[in-house]
C-alpha cells in the first residue's frame, strides 16, 4: 500500500476530469447547435407556408406563367425535403450544404415569382397575395437572424 504510484494517480485522474470536461463542453455545444436548429427549422416551416399561400393566390392570374410557379414549388419541395434530412441529424455538415443550395434554388424562384407578380398590377392589390407577400418580407429578416444564429453555433461547435 505504501509503495502506490500516487504522481501516477494524480496525473490519471487529472487527465479523466479534463477529457469529462471537454466532453461536457461538446455536448454543450451540440445543444446548443441543436436550438439554433430549431428556430431556424421554425422560420423554415412558417416560409414554406407562405410561399403556399402565394403560389395558391397567384396561380389562377398568372396561367401564361406557369413555368415560373412550377420552377417555384419545385425548389419549395427540394427546401422541404432537405429541411426534413437536416431534422433528423442537425450536427451533420453534408445535409445543412444541400440545404444552403437549395435555399439559393428558393430564393431565386421567389424573386422571380415576386417580380412577376409586381407585372401583374390586378394581382398585386389583392389581400390574398399581399397578406402571404408581407409574411415574407417578414420572415426574410427571422431568417437572417436566426440563421446567423445557427451559423454562429456550427462555428461554435
Amino acid at each position: 500500500m505504501r509503495n502506490l504510484p500516487w504522481g501516477w494517480l494524480l496525473a490519471l485522474a487529472g487527465i479523466s476530469f479534463r477529457m469529462l470536461g471537454a466532453y461536457n463542453r461538446v455536448m454543450a455545444l451540440r445543444g446548443a447547435l441543436v436550438a439554433a436548429w430549431l428556430q431556424l427549422d421554425t422560420v423554415i416551416q412558417a416560409r414554406q407556408q407562405a410561399i403556399g399561400s402565394l403560389v395558391d393566390a397567384v396561380e389562377p392570374g398568372m396561367a401564361a406563367e406557369r413555368s415560373a410557379i412550377e420552377a417555384m414549388v419545385a425548389a419549395q419541395v427540394r427546401v422541404a425535403t432537405a429541411a426534413e434530412v437536416v431534422r433528423r441529424r442537425p450536427t451533420t455538415e453534408d445535409p445543412v450544404a444541400v440545404l444552403a443550395k437549395a435555399e439559393g434554388d428558393l430564393a431565386a424562384a421567389l424573386a422571380r415569382l415576386q417580380s412577376l407578380v409586381e407585372q401583374h398590377s390586378e394581382l398585386c392589390h389583392e389581400p390574398a397575395v399581399t397578406q402571404p407577400t408581407k409574411d415574407l418580407l417578414e420572415l426574410a429578416v427571422r431568417m437572417r437572424l436566426t440563421r446567423q444564429g445557427f451559423n454562429d453555433a456550427a462555428n461554435a461547435y
